[in-house]
């Protein structure tokens, strides 16, 4: 039975009053519809949710939520997020950044915010561009790609973020397109609920600089047969007719056709609770055309969060420590009487 939702939010609820000033068609517009869903479902009372972000297009994003928030600056959203969670571990607290925002300039706090396990939501738009600033290349452009500041092509291999935060020790790891509302929205319900960094990638259409940077995988015609959605506890099963799937074949995944010596009993079951990083990690390195690309949640694996740690920390040291208060600290020691 579904869980119910005493509050009774809708998503209007999280709308503010500022004119959202993204550039019509853009991908943003329909994480922030699907973001506002997802918030309405959940039984969290509104005024304990915090949107941080850094600096970029999506960045804007804490202006349009009629929620708590905060604009930082470039790439430190990551230490904001993790600076209002330990002071107040009561709030739903997430943050909204973007490929260059978080992997850049902010891909140290980034991937020490994923290591910790801070239990906060990260949602990464990821359009392979840098937007705001007109078009140059970012950490995730595809090798090759001209650009403002890459007029004969990147030289360099680009991040995968599924990759970088399971490689930094992430337990938490989904992937979602920003025109797939439905699924953006289970998405984030989801990773809301989840005790850790959960970090989500939005694949986003930036229609001024990067513009179909995903149509191969995203496109009307094509996805059934680009993209795999991924449901724990159900086989790796995808194309327009469900005639495809995954198995692993020695240490590598391999895409395979049902009916050609293959049945759906010999697929692989996903399992996103699984501790092993290592089936995640393939499958989050998919890329088409070799393989589908993979959405939905791919890992969630339980771990102790670092302000459960830092807590269960503070019980220990207290629990066999003779300081008790100010007094006894100031009183420990040696200790001079001054007339």
């Amino acid at each position: 039975m579904a869980e119910e939702n005493k509050l009774k939010y809708s998503p209007k609820d999280f709308k503010s009053d500022q004119e959202v000033r993204w550039c019509p068609g853009c991908g943003n517009h329909a994480v922030l519809s699907a973001v506002q869903r997802a918030l309405a479902e959940l039984d969290i009372p509104k005024e304990n949710y915090v949107f941080v972000s850094g600096i970029g297009c999506s960045s804007r994003f804490p202006y349009y939520m009629d929620t708590y928030g905060f604009h930082g600056i470039h790439g430190r959203a990551s230490t904001i997020a993790t600076g209002v969670k330990t002071a107040n571990p009561g709030l739903s607290v997430w943050q909204i950044t973007g490929d260059g925002d978080a992997l850049a300039i902010g891909g140290n706090h980034f991937i020490h915010a994923v290591r910790r396990n801070v239990d906060i939501n990260i949602i990464l738009f990821n359009n392979e561009i840098y937007g705001l600033t007109k078009g140059q290349y970012s950490p995730t452009s595809e090798k090759g790609l001209v650009t403002r500041t890459s007029p004969y092509g990147t030289v360099e291999e680009p991040f995968s973020v599924g990759e970088l935060v399971i490689g930094a020790k992430g337990k938490y790891f989904a992937r979602t397109i920003d025109a797939n509302v439905t699924l953006s929205t289970q998405i984030y319900k989801d990773a809301a609920r989840y005790k850790g960094t959960s970090v989500i990638e939005v694949l986003q259409n930036c229609v001024i600089f990067n513009d179909g940077v995903h149509e191969n995988i995203s496109g009307r015609e094509v996805r059934d047969d680009r993209t795999l959605t991924l449901r724990h506890g159900e086989p790796m099963i995808f194309g327009k007719n469900n005639d495809k799937g995954l198995v692993l074949d020695g240490l590598k995944l391999k895409v395979v056709n049902l009916g050609d010596g293959y049945r759906e009993k010999d697929l692989l079951i996903h399992d996103a609770y699984e501790t092993n990083p290592g089936i995640h990690y393939m499958i989050a390195s998919m890329r088409y055309p070799e393989y589908p690309v993979a959405l939905g949640v791919i890992r969630a694996a339980a771990g102790q969060t670092y302000e459960m740690a830092v807590e269960e920390q503070i019980r220990s040291v207290g629990k066999n420590s003779e300081i008790k208060c100010v007094a006894d600290l100031l009183k420990s020691g040696s200790t001079w009487k001054v007339g």
